[in-house]
């Protein structure tokens, strides 16, 4: 079938679909996901591929594009794959997390589709299910900006994805099976930056090449596991002009700690000697330094890279310090976040503050994280579905979990599904504190948000005079370092259920998430679009009758 029958045949299928804007263009994906045998740190293990790559392919759109990708699991267990810090307006169906949609059968297909609606910027895919995303599966998903639209800063020469992360030599099996058993998982066992760590014995190719006076563009995600990571370039600074979707004041960097979830654009020009430079990324806040290294060559150029490579920063302060650094660029044309108007937010009066602290503990012997005394559990029929069709009863309760500002840490744990109940349009400030020695980042699905503080101590109301109510970064994921806090606001304007959770899998899968339900209570197209009829179901909703579609 041909890309333009096929697109016809959607554009007459939006009534039931209501996810595919045939005014803007449509660029389509398949692929197969498969397990495959690599040896990323020099030890064979079970990795998965997509359509035979690791990491997987990139996802290069354009702001307001539909993208349809038709996911086949070729896996022996469900696979669901998540999109994140892509926005989904009006569209919680094709998020890609438990809370929202049911993960994709072994030997079938599914096909996302869902529009990169007024954004731009660098972010990332992932797997959800079990412990898939320790094997592979995750990839770079760029949003580029319109051709109308300038850009801050010259067109580059080229641009790279830059993936790095953490990573096991056990299989993403024994990872599960260790926290099943109330075990944490160890500590990784090396740093990978697309899929290898360069042996530095002068037999390694190049990730990336540069024409000498030339400058490029490298989007830098953390799709690790535990670590946060520092990275630099040999020899060359960065210039940061883009983060998560947010154009930034474009200060240069010799380093940038990117932690887990988190995503950097930079330009780097290539403006020293040609020859081959190291890129490297090491773990940081962690007791032994683990490194990776790829090898980026110059065109023509003679010789290897020095193995003198720069040291990261010592201490967390740094990192803070760096992150007060970062601003949003409001003098740039782009796609702007939240349209409600709240990139105006330091005028916007706050409806309601939510404190949230988490902690670690056992539960019947085993180990757990929680969030305010609650460590989620996802029911076999997700969230939303048990709303949609009415059945929410059944499955899980609004509030159960205190979040008002004078909230201590919990004694105990409990677990349960965690979801919060939020008024849409509502303007919500939301606290995270960090009792902990080690620091945690967090994510929300669905939205972008103002990172306006990050503290050391204890929050209190007096901190609020201490808010970037300015320039700062909207994004969509935040770091709290030990024993401090953080601090964001937005506006809840996107119904649906919206998975909030930590970036590191471990504590994910052992509970320290929950769901923001923003209802669209009168059922209206306006604030969210009707549940695809491709979409799948599971749990108690498999065979109960669809509720009729939303009104306009």
């Amino acid at each position: 079938m041909s890309g333009m029958m096929l697109m016809l045949l959607l554009c007459l299928s939006v009534g039931t679909m209501s996810v595919v804007h045939c005014g803007d263009p449509t660029i389509f994906f398949t692929w197969n996901v498969t397990y495959g045998t690599l040896s990323p740190l020099g030890v064979p293990q079970q990795v998965i591929l997509i359509n035979g790559q690791f990491p997987g392919p990139n996802i290069n759109s354009t702001t307001n594009n539909n993208v349809v990708v038709n996911v086949f699991n070729n896996l022996d267990e469900p696979f669901l794959i998540t999109w994140v810090g892509v926005q989904q307006r009006k569209n919680p169906w094709q998020d890609g997390v438990l809370g929202t949609m049911c993960p994709i059968p072994p030997g079938t297909n599914y096909t996302y589709k869902f529009q990169v609606k007024d954004q731009i910027g660098s972010f990332m895919y992932y797997p959800v299910t079990a412990m898939h995303r320790a094997a592979g599966a995750f990839g770079g998903l760029r949003i580029n900006s319109r051709n109308l639209i300038p850009v801050p800063y010259a067109a580059p020469e080229d641009d790279y994805t830059v993936m790095i992360g953490d990573w096991y030599s056990k299989s993403h099996n024994q990872l599960k099976k260790f926290l099943d058993s109330g075990r944490a998982m160890a500590r990784p066992d090396g740093v990978l930056i697309n899929g290898k760590s360069a042996k530095g014995d002068g037999k390694d190719e190049p990730l990336f090449t540069m024409k000498a006076g030339k400058t490029y563009k490298y989007r830098i995600c953390n799709v690790g596991l535990k670590n946060s990571l520092n990275f630099r370039i040999q020899g060359h600074q960065m210039k940061l002009v883009e983060t998560e979707g947010s154009h930034t004041v474009q200060n240069t960097y010799d380093s940038l700690d990117v932690h887990i979830g988190q995503c950097f654009a930079v330009l780097v020009t290539a403006d020293k000697e040609p020859k081959d430079y190291y890129m490297v990324a090491s773990t940081r806040f962690s007791k032994s330094v683990l490194t990776g290294k790829g090898i980026i060559r110059y065109e023509n150029g003679k010789g290897p890279a020095s193995p003198e490579v720069p040291k990261a920063p010592v201490g967390w302060a740094w990192s803070l310090n760096q992150f007060r650094s970062f601003r949003w660029n409001l003098t740039a044309s782009a796609a702007r976040p939240n349209p409600q108007g709240s990139y105006h937010y330091g005028k916007i009066n706050i409806t309601r503050t939510i404190k949230l602290i988490n902690s670690a503990s056992k539960v019947d012997g085993k180990l757990r994280y929680a969030i305010n005394g609650i460590s989620h559990v996802d029911p076999e029929t997700p969230l939303k579905l048990a709303d949609y069709y009415g059945i929410r009863e059944k499955v899980f309760k609004f509030d159960t979990m205190k979040v008002d500002p004078q909230s201590t840490p919990a004694e105990k744990i409990t677990m349960e599904p965690n979801v919060l109940n939020i008024t849409i349009k509502d303007f919500v400030e939301i606290i995270f504190e960090n009792p902990e020695k080690s620091l945690q980042t967090w994510h929300l699905n669905g939205y972008s948000f103002f990172a306006v503080a990050v503290e050391p101590g204890k929050w209190t109301p007096e901190k609020r005079k201490n808010y970037n109510l300015l320039d700062a970064l909207s994004r969509h994921t935040i770091q709290v370092f030990p024993k401090s806090w953080a601090a964001i606001l937005l506006t809840f304007d996107n119904a649906g259920m919206w998975n909030l959770r930590s970036e590191q899998p471990e504590r994910r899968y052992l509970g320290q998430q929950l769901y923001v339900g923003v209802e669209n209570i009168k059922r209206s197209l306006r604030n969210e679009y009707n549940m695809p009829d491709t979409a799948l179901v599971c749990g108690l909703v498999k065979g109960m009758p669809k509720p009729p579609p939303y009104s306009t």
